[in-house]
């Protein structure tokens, strides 16, 4: 059987067809609100601006969450590997005193 859902996802007063996994449908939904809240915010900020430009401004702010989200997730894993270098060495210490 099938598992994908034919939607119509509403960003910047546009619609778009998708065709997605069922267990996606939340997800695809909540993001889309996510821009359009975001394209809001800006509408209310630069008025003067035109769509192109809101959705720029949108994707660029959420691209730069992505990749800081992606350093910080580097680092949490580099600082779990120094807790157990350190704990090894704490261990190997307190034996040799």
């Amino acid at each position: 059987m099938d598992d994908k859902l034919s939607i119509r996802i509403n960003i910047g007063d546009k619609y778009y067809p998708l065709r997605i996994e069922r267990n996606e449908e939340e997800i695809i939904r909540k993001a889309a609100k996510t821009i359009n809240d975001k394209l809001t915010q800006y509408r209310g900020k630069y008025s003067e601006r035109d769509m192109v430009d809101l959705l720029a401004m949108t994707a660029l702010q959420y691209t730069k969450k992505y990749i800081e989200n992606e350093f910080n997730n580097d680092l949490a894993v580099f600082n779990e590997e120094l807790k157990q270098i350190n704990t090894e060495l704490e261990e190997y210490i307190n034996q040799n005193k």
